[in-house]
């Protein structure tokens, strides 16, 4: 298991959260930080399903 640094935002409509350091566009919404947070995780797992544990590895890791 991998530690991912998320940044989650909260808008007017609802919240925003996307990973730090993953090859690629994933992003994930909801009305609430918990829809955000499931809607994210769901995308990582499926962008990883597709693209492969390499997006992962970054040549610029995040300190």
């Amino acid at each position: 298991m991998q530690n991912i640094k998320l940044i989650v935002e909260k808008h007017s409509d609802g919240y925003v959260a996307y990973p730090i350091g993953i090859e690629g566009v994933v992003i994930g919404e909801g009305n609430s930080y918990e829809e955000a947070m499931s809607d994210l995780e769901s995308a990582i797992r499926f962008h990883i399903e597709t693209f492969g544990i390499e997006v992962l590895k970054s040549e610029f890791p995040i300190l």
